[in-house]
């Protein structure tokens, strides 16, 4: 099936200006067409360049290929191309009229999990792919879980090659039920299924006439339409300090302002707020805009606030509204995801990198390590190897002004570094996981702690 999208003249930089952003992972077991998906998307909505499309025309040629295969858009790496797999995650930029979009095509065997909780951890949507010829298995329930775990707040059911069971409604409402039925229980707040074959093009960017029973919205409408930011836009208002600027020139002789981008919420002028973990109080005297006063800025903004008093800020600070200040601890508990090849472990000493703050810390104990095949929760295993994902307790040298994860994806987030290196260890959400609403017993004590 060819697009019937009739070509369009590149955007202005005031269109794109005007568009909002959507950020969203496609995952799927191996072999069930991500990276098609992503080609055709990309070829079907006029993103692909002349040159760039060229290329995979004459690799597909010297393959005996008859038709360009469009998986060779995304999957960059030679051991991709050779293999037929995607092994680390492809981000690619395109835009339409009505929205500009940030993909991140995610690997999908089981060693690679970590390369998908690096690509979903920023999206506002998740594209899980399923064969209709298997339907739902292991690797699709893992897939929903970690979207879940991540917290996705918008999650696209692809049953795709609809075209090999010859488009059969019944064969894609039975897949559609159980993974609606399956993702819903792990809290996945929205779930749109949308039969495809991104092979021949149907249901991805144009309607498919092999599936008049369908009457939804391809992908890329979808994908046009759905709404995003909602979670940051009306969450407590939170800005990291990225940077003090003090110009003292005869112009400004007395400009202190504190800069960073808004991760959460919205501040105003005359606003009371609160510099954490400090715990100082005053109130917004003005905020700089691309150099220009207002007297609003919300996420994801990057502004320069100006304070009433002149208190001790610095980089790695948190501004906050008064009248919702999150608490400041050292313990923290949290579910994490270990990227490192280099186990983690118990008496560990890493740094913690919580927005643009960071702090030396020790993990405490680790209660539990999450099984995704089943949810199942295997006690004190000791230690984590990369892509295990398991519960933590780690004690900070700092206290921390954290969120929940569940609250805020910005601000209930960090990661853990190898203060030798550098090297990132772990990807961290704090509180609880979708999987233990009721914490794992502690069993040991605080003593022996140096912090």
């Amino acid at each position: 099936m060819t697009s019937t999208t009739e070509p369009t003249e590149p955007l202005s930089v005031e269109q794109l200006s005007a568009t909002t952003l959507l950020r969203f992972a496609t995952a799927g077991s191996v072999d069930d067409g991500k990276s098609t998906l992503v080609g055709r998307l990309l070829h079907d909505s006029k993103s692909v360049l002349t040159d760039q499309l060229e290329a995979v025309e004459r690799v597909s040629a010297s393959r005996g290929q008859d038709a360009p295969d469009l998986a060779l858009l995304t999957d960059g790496l030679r051991a991709e191309r050779e293999q037929g797999i995607t092994i680390d995650v492809a981000y690619r930029y395109f835009a339409t009229a009505r929205r500009r979009f940030i993909l991140a095509d995610t690997p999908g065997h089981v060693q690679y999990t970590r390369n998908m909780v690096t690509g979903a951890s920023t999206a506002d949507l998740a594209v899980v792919l399923v064969d209709a010829r298997n339907g739902v298995i292991e690797q699709t329930r893992r897939h929903a879980a970690v979207a879940a775990l991540l917290r996705v707040p918008h999650v696209v059911l692809a049953v795709n090659k609809m075209d090999l069971v010859e488009y059969k409604e019944s064969v894609f409402a039975a897949i559609a039920e159980e993974f609606t039925a399956y993702a819903s229980e792990l809290g996945v707040p929205e779930i749109t299924a949308i039969p495809i074959s991104a092979l021949a093009g149907d249901n991805v960017v144009d309607a498919s006439a092999n599936m008049d029973w369908y009457g939804g919205p391809t992908v890329l409408e979808h994908l046009e339409t759905v709404p995003v930011s909602h979670d940051l836009g009306h969450c407590h208002a939170r800005l990291p300090v990225q940077y003090v600027i003090r110009p003292q020139t005869a112009e400004h002789p007395d400009y202190r302002g504190y800069a960073g981008q808004i991760a959460a919420g919205s501040f105003r002028v005359g606003e009371s707020v609160t510099v954490l973990p400090s715990g100082r109080t005053t109130k917004v005297a003005g905020i700089d805009l691309l150099g220009k006063p207002v007297d609003v800025a919300w996420t994801p903004q990057s502004v320069t606030l100006l304070l009433e008093d002149d208190i001790d800020v610095s980089r790695g600070d948190l501004i906050v509204p008064s009248k919702d200040a999150p608490p400041t601890t050292q313990d923290v508990e949290a579910t994490i995801c270990h990227v490192a090849d280099q186990p983690l472990t118990v008496g560990h000493r890493v740094l913690l990198k919580h927005g643009t703050r960071t702090v030396k810390a020790i993990v405490k104990d680790i209660p539990s390590r999450l099984t995704l095949d089943d949810l199942s929760l295997h006690p004190h295993p000791g230690q984590l190897v990369a892509n295990d994902i398991g519960r933590v307790k780690i004690r900070a040298a700092e206290p921390l002004p954290l969120d929940s994860y569940a609250d805020s994806r910005r601000t209930g987030a960090f990661i853990l570094i190898d203060p030798a290196d550098g090297t990132t260890l772990t990807a961290g959400m704090v509180g609880e996981s979708f999987a233990a609403p009721q914490p794992v017993k502690d069993e040991g004590d605080d003593d022996g702690w140096d912090f």
